[in-house]
């Protein structure tokens, strides 16, 4: 097994270490079915903390490549196929963040869709409310990254789809970061965090009328306004604050 190093100082350690495991699993060290090392161990062998050696394996479980053995521990997964996996350092660039809500765009859509065709009266209460949330951390100052991926997640859960979901949520450890650029670039204009609400207003309007079409609509379109708003913003933005977000 190779000596850890850190490569880029632009990529977190956890992924860093995300990518020597999985370095080590694909060369059979250690094989398929075999039980990986403890977390004291794995922090010891790659000069980490537990934490930072819990948060990579959580990594490669959401990406197939591990999977927990309840009392036994955590085991390498048989191959069965290549998964999905995005390289996470690629998305700090403005074209990056782009694309990547270009594939949230598809997604988002579909998903208000469902929500309007299935929500019930419990789910219109959770989407009002992290709407409420979104807007009380807005008031008091903050860019509500957090509270805008709870909102979004609400109308995901209406949507009752178990595989939108699953997929969501493999994207949500690289849309966290869009999120936090989108909103901290809309923060920075009153007439975009106007924009935002009024398009966050659209989708749960339509939900709540189930009309799945105008669901979709309101959906696609907040997508596109939010890559005509980091396509507006200004250039000082993405040098100094920007890239640091993504």
């Amino acid at each position: 097994i190779k000596p850890f190093q850190i490569v880029k100082p632009s990529v977190g350690l956890a992924e860093q270490v995300a990518r020597a495991l999985s370095a080590q699993i694909s060369a059979g060290q250690p094989a398929a079915g075999d039980k990986l090392a403890t977390e004291s161990v794995l922090a010891q062998q790659f000069g980490v903390s537990r934490t930072v050696v819990r948060e990579a394996v959580s990594r490669l479980k959401s990406l197939g490549l591990l999977e927990s053995r309840q009392g036994s521990g955590v085991f390498v997964r048989a191959a069965g196929f290549s998964p999905l996996n995005f390289d996470a350092s690629l998305a700090v660039s403005r074209q990056a963040v782009i694309q990547m809500v270009e594939v949230r765009r598809g997604l988002e859509a579909e998903v208000a869709a469902l929500a309007a065709e299935r929500r019930s009266a419990a789910d219109l209460l959770r989407i009002r409310q992290a709407m409420q949330a979104l807007a009380a951390a807005v008031a008091v100052g903050g860019d509500g990254a957090e509270e805008d991926v709870t909102f979004h997640r609400a109308i995901a859960d209406a949507a009752q789809n178990p595989f939108l979901i699953s997929t969501l949520n493999y994207l949500r450890q690289f849309l966290r970061g869009v999120t936090r650029v989108t909103r901290a670039n809309e923060a920075r204009r009153s007439d975009f965090a106007r924009q935002v609400k009024n398009e966050h207003e659209s989708i749960v309007s339509a939900i709540e009328a189930a009309d799945p079409a105008r669901a979709r609509r309101a959906a696609a379109t907040h997508m596109n306004n939010a890559i005509k708003r980091i396509e507006q913003a200004d250039p000082a933005f993405w040098e100094q604050e920007g890239v640091q977000l993504a």
